[in-house]
């Protein structure tokens, strides 16, 4: 059953690099996490957070999605000096979502689908420490639910190679630039989303159909 979930996912990988940004304009990050008493939180490296912003936003249950950093150790790092890799932070997105309508195990299904968790620091022609897969937990349950998915997947032979994705404590987060944000529907007609989102985001459509949401 898990190769059969993960046939697909090679399809995914991107085939060229997103790190072409240049865009100079900096907005003071927010090292508060968003929360309420209702919603949970996700945080998921899965490359560059331009490919999987749009995926995540479409899934029904999901509230929220935010592009940002985690995971290193300058406090309100820039775009510019993540991409120099020497932060340690990889981009990520902090997911806020309704556990009464998506559960994190849902969450991590999709997470493992649409990047390629093999590649160490790289994702397609996107190659550093920031692009690493990478699943920052909030809490052991988080932690323990990543390992035994992770483990099972190995064990299945669901992908060709091992699994290099990391499992990080979840300290703080970071928002990027506002630029970064909703870039890919903000977007849709500049080249890299044509030819390197769009393709993701209509393939993940057909296989998750029934978990977007409703219009």
């Amino acid at each position: 059953m898990l190769r059969f979930l993960f046939i697909s996912v090679v399809s995914f990988i991107g085939l060229s690099s997103c790190a072409q940004k240049n865009n100079k304009v900096k907005t003071k990050p927010n090292t508060k996490v968003m929360t309420t008493a209702k919603l949970d939180t996700a945080t998921f490296g899965t490359g560059c957070f331009w490919c999987t912003e749009a995926i995540f936003q479409q899934l029904e249950g999901v509230e929220k999605v935010t592009s940002g950093y985690s995971g290193g150790t300058v406090v309100n790092p820039t775009y510019e000096e993540v991409c120099n890799k020497t932060t340690g932070h990889a981009e990520c997105l902090n997911i806020m979502y309704d556990p009464k309508k998506i559960s994190f195990d849902e969450l991590l299904e999709i997470f493992w689908q649409t990047h390629d968790p093999t590649t160490l620091n790289r994702q397609g022609a996107d190659a550093g420490p920031q692009y690493r897969s990478v699943v920052f937990y909030h809490n052991e349950e988080q932690r323990a639910k990543t390992a035994k998915y992770k483990a099972e997947l190995d064990k299945s032979g669901a992908f060709d190679k091992p699994i290099v994705t990391t499992l990080e404590p979840f300290t703080v987060f970071y928002p990027a630039e506002a630029y970064h944000q909703n870039y890919y529907n903000n977007n849709t007609s500049q080249g890299y989303c044509q030819f390197v989102i769009r393709p993701k985001v209509e393939k993940f459509e057909k296989v998750f159909k029934s978990k977007l949401k409703k219009n």
